[in-house]
């Protein structure tokens, strides 16, 4: 529906130079939130992931220019390293017995804190010609002269959901997850190992945030300390509206990409008909507002209809 308005209403909405454009621009939204989905069905809330992206990032880009260090092992260092600082979320969040959204709070304050203190602030723009050479898999042109492409970013976007998509509804360890989230005593009292399984779920964010820093990077050709800060409330907000409860336990990979399909549409066509770009934020905290609204109140009547099976019976 609000792509139909928005159609109605600029006519380079509905292109498919501007879609190819939209799907590329929330590559990396889309990558971080297939990971904060999995945290959020699991129970816990991390927003941390945009500083580890950054920092991983960050030491990737360093390496690579400073020690010619090649395409896949840089890559897979950045993740491996996002892997590590989101395990160690896990195990705060495990042994301080601490609210996850508390712990990341302070391990992303921390994380940005070194980051800047140790690099100054200074942005890397000699990148190797191997990150920032742009890769077009598919070109064509339309009808308007325009061209439609399918590029790195989409096809890596395009394979962190199938992934997630089949972690979460096809594995075993995906099954415990949405255990997790809906009872913890219940989960930790038929035998889930719960620190594994945060261990799993965090590692798996940070991973998919190192992921997120490359894609990032490949796409503006530079890493500036800073430019992932401030994609928390979008990334959040994605998840959310995908179905993500807040209390774990719910949601759905195809969820999550309806949700960045609606942020997408609203941002695109609130800026093709001119609208301030920080009007967008408050468009993003009333889509949380309402989403959790909806959330909380269908749970109560949930519980309310269990409470009333209860007394019948």
């Amino acid at each position: 529906i609000v792509a139909i308005i928005f159609s109605f209403s600029s006519p380079y909405f509905l292109t498919l130079s501007n879609a190819s454009d939209l799907i590329e621009a929330y590559s990396v939204t889309t990558i971080l939130a297939a990971g904060v989905f999995v945290v959020l069905v699991s129970g816990g809330i991390d927003i941390s992931f945009a500083a580890v992206a950054s920092v991983t990032q960050y030491i990737a880009a360093m390496v690579a220019t400073k020690y010619g260090v090649p395409a896949l092992p840089a890559i897979a260092l950045a993740c491996a390293l996002g892997a590590l600082l989101g395990c160690v979320n896990a195990l705060l969040t495990y042994y301080l017995n601490v609210v996850s959204i508390i712990v990341t709070i302070a391990t992303s304050s921390i994380f940005y804190a070194l980051l800047i203190y140790f690099t100054g602030g200074s942005e890397i723009y000699n990148l190797p010609d191997w990150w920032t050479n742009r890769v077009v898999f598919f070109r064509f042109e339309t009808a308007t002269g325009n061209f439609a492409r399918i590029t790195l970013p989409m096809l890596i976007m395009v394979a962190v959901i199938i992934v997630t998509h089949f972690l979460m509804s096809r594995t075993h360890a995906g099954r415990q997850i949405y255990a997790l989230g809906g009872n913890p005593e219940a989960a930790s009292r038929v035998g889930i190992r719960i620190l594994r399984l945060q261990l799993l779920v965090y590692g798996y964010l940070g991973f998919l945030a190192g992921l997120a820093g490359f894609v990032q990077a490949h796409r503006v050709h530079q890493v500036v300390p800073t430019a992932m800060f401030g994609t928390e409330l979008s990334v959040l907000a994605v998840a959310i509206l995908g179905g993500a409860s807040l209390v774990g336990g719910l949601g759905s990979m195809s969820g999550v990409v309806l949700g960045v399909l609606l942020l997408a549409i609203l941002q695109n066509g609130l800026n093709l008909l001119g609208v301030s770009p920080y009007f967008f934020d408050v468009v993003i905290g009333l889509a949380i507002l309402i989403s959790i609204s909806v959330t909380a109140l269908t749970e109560r009547r949930a519980r309310s209809r269990r409470r009333i099976v209860g007394v019948a019976t």
